[in-house]
């Protein structure tokens, strides 16, 4: 497929064509993403997870990150590559320019971090010295500890205000993606008419502009045997992993995944 760039997210957005986003985090599996025609590749710290049996996403580091970076970068064929900052990696502007530096360097085209209107500053400055910037807000996962688990965000309507006016604001400061984890379907279809910038849902409901889910997940695989309510098991019914792959892809463009099923309301 030709190189997806910013500018293509933009132009899918604005005709209304679901993109397609998956975690990625090696060579091989880059390449059969790009041959599903999975859109973004995401070199997620969830990597700390699947890859590395953590119980959270917090012992990940910006070196591991850049390693898997590369990895992805080597096989992928024309996606467009996003890379976490990860736990404490944008804690202070130092930290964020450089750590952002190594993740571009090791083949990222965005890098995402996660949180709320307090990331503005960084991403204005992250985008004037040439980063593009996607702003991961809802559930948090770096943020476990404070939210008390892994649960739905943006329940009150005081809380959805403020997830509301807090996108806006990232949109304004410069972030050219966000995406939204576990927020109610609803709150997550005005976000998404609210900002001009690509929204990508995962466990927010089918009208986002685009979907993701991690690779091991969407394939059935998992270290506790459970998946979250948002997850679908592409694997079943299928006879290879690019077979499942491909599905994935079809039914984010279809709008027939995420049904109503794997969404949540408020």
């Amino acid at each position: 497929m030709p190189d997806i760039t910013l500018t293509t997210l933009q132009s899918l957005k604005l005709k209304g064509e679901k993109i397609a986003m998956l975690t990625c985090y090696d060579a091989t599996f880059a390449q059969a993403c790009c041959q599903a025609g999975v859109e973004v590749l995401l070199v997620g710290d969830s990597l700390g997870m699947v890859l590395q049996g953590n119980d959270s996403t917090l012992p990940v580091t910006t070196d591991e990150l850049a390693y898997h970076t590369a990895s992805v970068k080597r096989g992928n064929d024309g996606a467009f590559i996003i890379a976490d900052l990860p736990f404490m990696g944008y804690a202070t502007l130092e930290q964020t320019f450089q750590n952002a530096g190594k993740l571009m360097q090791a083949g990222a085209h965005m890098v995402k971090v996660e949180g709320a209107v307090w990331l503005a500053e960084s991403i204005r400055l992250l985008a004037e010295r040439g980063v593009p910037v996607c702003a991961h807000m809802g559930l948090t996962p770096q943020s476990v500890n404070i939210l008390g688990g892994y649960k739905l965000q943006g329940r009150n309507e005081a809380q959805a205000r403020q997830m509301r006016a807090d996108a806006i604001a990232l949109e304004q400061a410069g972030a050219a993606m966000i995406v939204l984890e576990c927020v109610p379907s609803e709150l997550a279809a005005e976000i998404t008419q609210a900002v001009k910038v690509p929204v990508i849902g995962i466990g927010a409901g089918s009208d986002t502009d685009g979907q993701v889910l991690v690779l091991h997940d969407m394939l059935g695989l998992s270290l506790t045997g459970r998946a979250p309510k948002f997850v679908k098991n592409f694997m079943a019914g299928q006879e290879s992993i690019q077979a499942a792959l491909s599905a994935y892809v079809d039914e984010v463009k279809a709008v027939t995944f995420p049904s109503a099923e794997h969404g949540f309301s408020a």
